[in-house]
């Protein structure tokens, strides 16, 4: 059977994203929320696979500026919307689209690919490496207190309606950005997402509230949630969904924290999204009584292995030579001399005895500083062949801030 892979005309979205609903179970989405992929799907950036009239694969891609570790913003691909009909599977049709979108974000000249993954097994041969983790907590707020700083008393918590304040809470997640590597600058019409409260996926919960924290006047947090009430016959039990949380510093975020906590009829707080080094774990009493949970969140793939690692900075001082194997993408393979430290870097070709094997899905992994080289070698996928290069380069890797990803696309 013969199929048509070929860029994305505007009059082919419906059909498009009707195919990619199926591939994802067949329940459609909201009104408002086919709406807003609708106005942010970049259509000269979107693949469909076509067999006669019928769309049986998609992929797409969004324009990024990704947060790196130390502060700067590189252009990145977030690849979405990848899906291919259960019909048509076993073809090849996944393959050719991840081989035309990389070859197209190369010529765009970005340096980096990210996607979150359905499916997490399904990305490594493409070149991706899981580069984030995400926390998930069930807060027992009924037995679990909270140890807040000094100054948490002296800051001012209102209810505010999520849209009238939506302008100042994104300019201060703006701020936030640079602090974390993993983070995406909002580009215009993302702000949107943060708005988006469709009723058919509340589950019952409320609409979508808001709570600011201010300090003289200004803001310095925020938080986004919804409460879903339940009842047993002893009484109230609701469960507060948070939904973001962002914060100036620590007495705001303590004191948004403690709201959350003592929100009237609940007795848990569900934070579905959490960096692994939250301090809320380091202001609760008994961290058990958490339930956390982890699991992967943001995969990154070196599209340019010399742009992409010159484009961060490095925690200690550092001089190695990597031998990169990629398959996939072989205008990466072969081997690059990093030199960098904490106020920049470099990485070109050399022709050097190499310190350090690996794929460019290990260097992906630990691109953003989240996971440490040594611990990929210990897994057998990075092969030190110089000593003390490993330990080195581990550390210079390193982020003192754990990398995340705030929200999916």
């Amino acid at each position: 059977m013969t199929t048509d892979l070929r860029g994305l005309a505007k009059d082919e979205w419906d059909a498009w994203y009707r195919q990619l609903d199926v591939a994802f179970g067949g329940v459609p989405e909201s009104d408002d929320e086919r709406e807003l992929w609708r106005s942010l799907t970049e259509c000269a950036r979107s693949i469909g696979v076509w067999d006669g009239e019928t769309c049986v694969g998609s992929a797409g891609a969004f324009s990024f500026r990704l947060s790196v570790p130390g502060g700067a913003l590189v252009d990145a691909a977030g690849v979405t919307m990848v899906g291919v009909a259960a019909t048509h599977r076993r073809r090849g049709i996944l393959t050719s689209m991840m081989r035309k979108q990389l070859d197209d974000v190369r010529a765009l000249g970005e340096p980096v690919a990210v996607l979150t993954a359905s499916e997490p097994a399904i990305y490594g041969r493409f070149g991706y490496g899981a580069a984030t983790q995400q926390l998930k907590a069930d807060i027992d707020t009924a037995r679990v207190r909270l140890s807040v700083p000094p100054g948490t008393d002296d800051v001012a918590l209102r209810y505010a309606q999520p849209a009238d304040v939506h302008e100042a809470c994104e300019a201060l997640y703006a701020r936030a950005v640079p602090g974390r590597p993993g983070m995406l600058a909002r580009q215009p019409g993302w702000e949107r997402l943060g708005l988006l409260d469709p009723k058919d996926d509340r589950d019952g919960a409320s609409p979508l509230q808001c709570v600011v924290a201010e300090r003289a006047g200004e803001l310095v947090g925020y938080a986004r949630y919804r409460v879903k009430p339940e009842w047993d016959f002893k009484g109230p039990k609701g469960v507060v969904r948070l939904g973001d949380i962002e914060a100036l510093d620590p007495a705001a975020y303590a004191a948004l924290w403690r709201f959350l906590f003592d929100i009237d009829l609940t007795s848990s707080v569900l934070a579905g999204n959490r960096p692994a080094d939250d301090p809320l774990f380091h202001l609760v009493s008994d961290v058990r009584r958490c339930d956390v949970t982890v699991r992967d969140s943001l995969h990154v793939r070196l599209v340019d292995v010399g742009a992409a690692l010159a484009a961060r900075t490095y925690r200690t001082p550092l001089d190695v030579v990597i031998e990169v194997d990629d398959a996939f993408c072989p205008w990466n393979a072969g081997r690059w001399r990093l030199t960098g430290d904490p106020k920049g870097a470099s990485c070109d070709r050399t022709d050097d005895a190499p310190d350090l094997a690996l794929s460019v899905r290990e260097l992906g992994a630990a691109y953003l500083g989240g996971t440490t080289l040594t611990s990929l070698a210990a897994a057998g996928r990075v092969r030190e062949l110089r000593g003390g290069a490993l330990t080195e380069s581990s550390l210079a890797f390193g982020s003192d801030v754990a990398p995340w990803l705030p929200h999916g696309f």
